[in-house]
């Protein structure tokens, strides 16, 4: 998974250049600029993103499974910023040897860019059909949607790799998708409990959590 850029590698790149040239937040850079409360929180997110993401386990290169955190930050920063924020980690991934250089581009795709795009998408389901309640906003919101949002992301990433020609079909649902069950739970609980904490001690580092919508007035 080293050494010349493919071609699937190189529409990763392409792909993924376009996406954050295109949905690249603009009223991030005045408030990061402007805010040193926001700098903290926005450098802390990466800092915690680049540890979790180092903590990988697998058999091959590509299928490496590892805790993504992707629905926290989704709901912390809103799914574009979350995306910018998620670039830092996984080029500091590359850095340390732990991502080769050529698979950034899919990497920021899979990893960073469709899982912050699912979480916020499935959010908004939440709060447009359903109870805005605290509980809906923590089970479902952010627990349920860490679940689902992992198993995607699994799912997305094994088809990536049968593409790609790397591995068999059978060879990725024997030794990777079959860890999906495994990893939902965790990764449910990761988030449900991380939001949970920040509603109640820092309800202001959440974007998408506000009072008047599930406490009441």
């Amino acid at each position: 998974m080293s050494g010349a850029l493919s071609g699937f590698q190189l529409a990763g790149f392409v792909a993924t250049a376009v996406i954050l040239v295109l949905g690249f937040p603009r009223d991030f850079w005045p408030k990061f600029r402007a805010e040193k409360d926001y700098q903290h929180w926005v450098l802390a997110s990466m800092v915690v993103l680049f540890l979790l993401w180092s903590l990988k386990a697998g058999l091959s290169d590509g299928l490496q499974v590892h805790f993504l955190a992707m629905t926290t930050v989704a709901l912390c920063h809103g799914w574009r910023i979350a995306v910018l924020i998620g670039v830092i980690p996984t080029l500091l991934l590359a850095l340390f040897g732990l991502l080769p250089i050529v698979e950034i581009g899919n990497y920021l795709l899979v990893s960073v860019i469709f899982p912050a795009w699912l979480s916020f998408y499935l959010f908004r389901l939440a709060y447009c059909y359903l109870a805005r309640h605290l509980f809906v906003y923590i089970f479902v919101a952010a627990f349920l949607n860490g679940a689902l949002t992992i198993a995607a992301h699994q799912l997305l990433n094994g088809t990536v790799m049968w593409l790609s020609g790397l591995y068999s079909w059978y060879y990725i649902v024997d030794n990777y998708l079959v860890l999906t069950p495994l990893l939902l739970f965790p990764e449910a609980l990761l988030n449900g409990m991380a939001i949970t904490l920040l509603v109640v001690y820092q309800p202001q580092w959440v974007r998408t959590f506000h009072d008047n919508d599930y406490l009441g007035r």
